[in-house]
């Protein structure tokens, strides 16, 4: 007996191995549980609950590397990368399920780009602090528009949205006469304690917008209706208000991140009398008979990115997408496109074509900006002796 319960330690160390390995009506086990990592949950912890704002540096850094993790489901390499094109890198799903919220409130969010910088750099600077994904400073665009007056119907207020007995949990001072929720900076160092502690239990940062708007209770009871911690597998199972947060919050992050030219070819999309379905980055080819004389057409497959094409190619971007419209969304969805150039440049395609896509992959991995191109041009063939 004595040997028994010296090893129960042992064995409860043992037990989310064993229940991993468990299968419920044919959904593994371990797609609803969390998976654990004592080492990042005991730093996490510490850092939510102490009372200073001065983390060690090499702490943030293995947080930063830890988190960025839960946009797995989002992004596909787990950030945003600005210098590549939006529909490359994010789920094919979230462009599809935005595009409502986009069609009726994207220029209102576009204006916003105008004014709102100061705030997303003071956020940006607090989010790191924390190890943060920077990306989170949109989840107070939704919360409140930035505004510091924003007051709730159920009394929440502040940037945040803090409900008074939550942000004195996180150590905002809310009484008759002082009102931190207001304070956009003591707010901030608040809710990004709250949005670790909300990660540590969730580890996906879809799943933590979601409870910030409903509570982990609820998303914690669609991960078990639906067996799924995947957002796109469990979002019906949670309340509609909590799945429109998610909504709104991968909007708002499209128009703050997505470059100009990319929203132009959306709002063009949506001038033209086009309905939700489709691509809203795909247009109508609208080459000259004299242009469409002077192209070729070569089949390609694999992770190649309409920017680095082009810029390999030293063609304006625009150009390249007047040949090739929706390019990387067909290329991401198909896993194949019908690549059309005009013959010249075609031929420094092929010459180049290995190099392009290692490049390609590369950018799509990394998190550097592009790097310039050395193309190589095609040789002038040798004339046959006659």
């Amino acid at each position: 007996m004595k040997k028994l319960l010296k090893n129960i330690p042992g064995l409860l160390a043992l037990l989310p191995v064993i229940l991993c390995s468990l299968s419920v009506k044919g959904q593994s086990v371990s797609d609803t549980i969390i998976p654990a990592n004592p080492v990042e949950d005991s730093l996490i912890e510490t850092i939510v609950h102490t009372k200073s704002k001065q983390i060690p540096k090499d702490q943030v850094q293995y947080l930063s590397q830890q988190t960025k993790y839960g946009f797995k489901n989002l992004f596909t390499s787990f950030g945003y990368n600005a210098a590549l094109p939006y529909s490359m890198q994010v789920n094919p799903k979230a462009e599809v399920y935005m595009q409502d919220y986009l069609k009726n409130h994207g220029k209102n969010l576009q204006a916003m780009k105008s004014w709102a910088m100061p705030y997303f750099n003071l956020i940006d600077h607090i989010l790191t602090q924390y190890g943060l994904p920077r990306e989170l400073k949109y989840l107070a665009v939704i919360e409140s528009n930035l505004k510091t007056s924003a007051t709730s119907w159920v009394g929440a207020a502040g940037p945040w949205q803090f409900m008074p007995y939550t942000a004195r949990d996180y150590g905002l001072l809310v009484n008759g006469q002082y009102d931190e929720r207001r304070d956009y900076i003591k707010s901030t160092h608040a809710a990004s304690r709250y949005l670790l502690e909300l990660y540590r239990q969730l580890r996906d940062w879809l799943l933590v917008i979601a409870a910030y708007n409903g509570g982990p209770g609820r998303v914690y009871e669609a991960i078990k209706k639906s067996g799924s911690r995947n957002f796109w597998n469990l979002q019906y199972y949670l309340p509609q208000e909590s799945r429109n947060h998610v909504k709104k919050f991968i909007a708002t992050h499209y128009v703050m991140e997505a470059s100009n030219s990319a929203w132009n070819q959306q709002q063009s999309f949506y001038a033209a009398g086009n309905k939700d379905e489709g691509n809203p980055y795909d247009s109508k080819n609208s080459l000259t008979e004299e242009e469409k004389a002077n192209t070729e057409k070569q089949t390609i497959r694999g992770k190649y990115l309409s920017v680095v094409i082009a810029k390999n190619l030293s063609m304006d971007i625009n150009q390249f997408n007047k040949y090739n419209p929706g390019f990387d969304a067909k290329l991401s969805a198909q896993g194949e496109y019908d690549l059309l150039l005009p013959a010249d440049k075609m031929q420094q395609f092929l010459a180049n074509k290995y190099q392009i896509l290692n490049e390609c992959v590369n950018s799509i991995l990394g998190d550097e900006p592009l790097p310039p191109a050395k193309t190589t041009y095609p040789k002038a063939g040798r004339k046959k002796s006659p």
